[in-house]
């Protein structure tokens, strides 16, 4: 089993509540995509059901934990997403709902359900899971990952303990990055990206698709910096309509908008995006004010992309306001 870098206050804790028996049976982990939400996921996962004494829980080399890791293990469910959203359908939630009634095979008594990269959830399902979440059986329990414990409603939320993942140090992933088998120079290029985000390194080294949608936010960038409207619009429209990859371009667009209000105060600040020479830039010729509004603007358009809104007036929309910002 690999080595869970980071978030060590987090793990504390979760393995605390599998010792003293005091579990939490609906848990919402949040954080930035890449921060390591399913892996701490499948870490309480394995507190839970891991074969070893309680006071060595989870060990990480018994059969069950060693499943769990892997994915196979027979009680431990992650519900399918389906439909042209790709989300949680009411659906999904009934079969659930079936499923939980029926008892866990392995001997710890626990049956784990791990719902995956939440996002925007119809309120329909999560109000046909509300009753479950809030009178589980006992051997039964629920986890979910998502950006922001936001993307619930209040009641799911007021059911359910939260906790946050949060970036390694960039030392860390490094150094994870390398026990991971990877090239010093490609380690460097996505460190200097994705900073002490592990997943988000990893991801950008083996997946060609992300390096040229970095490679497009720092084009966005450049022709804020110009304020080239034109060049912008076909940056945007040259993206596709994939939402996933909208999304993760709109992330890369508001940690820039960050970074520049940062920059402006101190130029030598850390910076979280993946473009720190074109954040500085940018800082040098609008304000933190200008920053600010760009970020709100940024959140309007990723808001619509969620709500189904068409991508091309979403972007083109944006497009125009960050111009009237920079101008």
């Amino acid at each position: 089993m690999k080595k869970i870098y980071g978030n060590d206050q987090l793990k504390s804790t979760l393995e605390r509540m599998a010792v003293s028996g005091r579990t939490a049976h609906s848990l919402i982990i949040s954080g930035e995509k890449g921060s390591g939400r399913k892996l701490i996921a499948k870490y309480y996962t394995q507190a839970l059901m891991c074969e070893a004494p309680v006071e060595g829980k989870p060990c990480g080399r018994c059969n069950t934990c060693q499943n769990i890791w892997n994915d196979v293990h027979p009680d431990v469910i992650y519900p399918k997403k389906t439909g042209k959203l790709g989300n949680y359908s009411v659906e999904t939630a009934r079969d659930v709902i079936a499923d939980a009634y029926i008892k866990p095979n392995n001997s710890s008594g626990c049956k784990v359900y791990i719902f995956a990269d939440c996002c925007n959830v119809d309120d329909r399902t999560q109000n046909t899971l509300l009753k479950l979440i809030e009178e589980p059986p006992e051997y039964a329990y629920f986890i979910f990952t998502c950006d922001s414990k936001s993307e619930f409603l209040s009641t799911i939320i007021s059911r359910c303990v939260c906790f946050n993942t949060s970036p390694c140090t960039e030392e860390e992933a490094v150094e994870a990055l390398i026990e991971s088998g990877y090239d010093e120079q490609k380690i460097h290029s996505a460190v200097s990206c994705f900073h002490g985000n592990i997943g988000m390194c990893e991801s950008y080294i083996n997946d060609e698709a992300l390096r040229k949608r970095v490679d497009l936010t720092k084009s966005l960038a450049d022709s804020i910096i110009r304020k080239d409207e034109y060049a912008l619009t076909v940056g945007f429209f040259s993206l596709g309509r994939e939402r996933d990859d909208v999304r993760e371009m709109l992330s890369m667009l508001d940690k820039l908008a960050r970074d520049a209000a940062v920059l402006a105060k101190d130029s030598s600040a850390h910076t979280i995006g993946c473009f720190r020479e074109g954040a500085l830039a940018l800082s040098q010729s609008i304000t933190a004010y200008q920053s600010a509004r760009m970020h709100s603007c940024i959140e309007t358009a990723w808001k619509a992309v969620d709500r189904n809104v068409g991508i091309p007036l979403a972007l083109t929309a944006l497009g125009a306001e960050i111009m009237e910002i920079v101008g």
